[in-house]
């Protein structure tokens, strides 16, 4: 994403000002998060897959999911940005943040969903997308999140699911920063952006077909 950035940027407004979020021409309904207070017995998720406007898509399309906010988690300065993430520096990763409800998806659901929408053998890389800030990280709140994740590597492994090694890294979260404002459902806002419209959609379309567990909002 950071290679085609500052151009996207200068052709948001020819792609996007004709549209509303869910309008695209690739005809994909775009899921989009609920901005209201958390409920009383929300749960928090966070993990890292590449760039954070498909990760967000992704989570949020996810029936028991209120919403994924995009941000940076994983390195050790406390004031990333994007510019200074991109710059490889800060030893953060694009990050998502997901609010969810665990009676309506589970945690075990949504660590699937995470190794079902990327490739976890690809180190600091994913598709196009490559720097330390694409790693592919699961972090985890307590010793049961880990657990979860550890089983679903070991499952993924025995399976023989990819050909290659998982390096996604599996650590504890120490702070989660969000992101700017404009990354925010960037993809909802942009739809016809060349970077959403031929990378992120597709691949969300690729996710959707392929993951059986969850249940997708209509």
């Amino acid at each position: 994403m950071k290679l085609i950035f500052t151009a996207l940027i200068a052709s948001t407004t020819l792609f996007s000002c004709a549209q509303t979020p869910g309008n695209n021409d690739n005809n994909v309904k775009i899921p989009v998060g609920v901005k209201t207070p958390a409920g009383a017995n929300e749960a928090v998720a966070t993990f890292a897959e590449g760039c954070f406007w498909h990760a967000e898509i992704v989570f949020q399309s996810l029936v028991g999911v209120r919403d994924a906010v995009s941000g940076y988690a994983g390195g050790t300065t406390t004031d990333p940005d994007y510019e200074k993430v991109a710059s490889g520096r800060t030893g953060h990763a694009e990050t998502v943040q997901v609010y969810y409800d665990p009676a309506k998806v589970s945690y075990e659901t949504l660590v699937n969903a995470f190794f079902a929408s990327q490739d976890p053998t690809t180190l600091n890389r994913q598709g196009n997308d490559a720097g330390t800030e694409y790693r592919s990280i699961a972090f985890y709140n307590n010793e049961k999140e880990k657990q979860v994740i550890e089983a679903a590597i070991k499952r993924l492994t025995a399976a023989k699911v990819y050909r290659d090694k998982i390096v996604t890294q599996v650590v504890p979260l120490t702070k989660f920063y969000p992101g700017e404002a404009y990354h925010q459902e960037y993809i909802s806002h942009n739809p016809n952006n060349p970077y959403v419209a031929n990378v992120s959609l597709p691949d969300f379309q690729h996710f959707k077909a392929v993951f059986k567990e969850g249940k997708f909002k209509p």
